[in-house]
């Protein structure tokens, strides 16, 4: 009854709001914790994938091994930290792998946003807004919270040639293509996905340097501009495109293909253990 009390008055909170705050309820909570257990069961399949090699999972990394990193790249980096116990919590956590020379090396960190309820509340015939009078939620900027973790990783892992940072989309703010709902009473309301107050993809395209999403971009990019080679690491970011839910064989699967790639990447920092009897 207290949880139930709690969501009816986020609720009511997010209508006086007109929806901008980003509290989009249990199904957002669900939606980040499905990738977790969905991360510890790609654990089990790569152990059972690649029995030579050794895997951990971690839920959390801290800044200050972020820091380490950093400075083992340059020493001017990594040099600033205010709060020493401050750390990043991925919504999958992060599964590593253990190097020829001891060292745990990241080999895929996930996380999942679920944003935008319009179709669950046209189909419910729910009116949304201060007034419950519009058909449409504006969309919140809670989405942007992804990118801090995304650019934290990016940190750890600069001196990789390689990114393994998925990212998995639903909700109405995540569309790739219209989409028609209907009412109770027969009415059809079509969802324009392009629509500014709605979509919130292009709030995220920055951290794939606008890059196709649905796409593995795991092997990181090299460019060449004046002369100099720049290297792009970019978030793999995956989306249902039609407000449709991830189902866990679907995630499981992306999962697998990026930590594939990783070790792929990884090939000459494995080989001990690969050519070991």
């Amino acid at each position: 009854m207290a949880k139930k009390n709690q969501s009816n008055r986020l609720t009511a909170q997010q209508k006086e709001n007109l929806g901008a705050i980003g509290i989009f309820g249990d199904e957002a909570k669900s939606h980040d914790v499905l990738v977790g257990k969905i991360s510890e069961k790609a654990l089990k399949k790569l152990e059972k994938k690649y029995p030579k090699f050794e895997f951990r999972y971690r839920t959390s990394i801290s800044k200050e091994e972020i820091n380490k990193a950093l400075q083992e790249v340059d020493k001017e980096l990594g040099q600033t930290l205010f709060v020493h116990d401050s750390n990043i919590k991925p919504d999958g956590g992060l599964i590593e792998v253990k190097d020829d020379k001891g060292f745990w090396r990241v080999i895929l960190v996930s996380e999942a946003k679920h944003q935008g309820k319009d179709i669950e509340n046209i189909k419910n015939g729910i009116l949304v807004g201060k007034n419950n009078d519009q058909d449409f939620m504006v969309a919140g900027n809670a989405i942007e919270r992804s990118h801090k973790n995304i650019s934290e990783i990016a940190n750890l892992m600069l001196k990789e040639a390689y990114f393994p940072y998925v990212l998995f989309l639903e909700g109405s703010n995540f569309l790739t293509k219209n989409v028609v709902v209907t009412r109770p009473n027969g009415e059809k309301l079509t969802i324009t996905y392009n629509t500014g107050s709605l979509n919130r993809l292009d709030r995220l395209t920055a951290a794939n340097y606008g890059m196709p999403i649905n796409t593995n971009l795991c092997k990181n990019k090299f460019v060449k501009s004046n002369n100099r080679m720049i290297m792009l690491q970019a978030a793999s970011i995956y989306t249902q495109g039609d407000g449709g839910h991830w189902s866990e064989a679907k995630m499981l699967k992306i999962m697998i293909e990026i930590a594939d790639t990783s070790i792929q990447m990884l090939a000459s920092d494995l080989f001990l253990q690969l050519t070991k009897k």
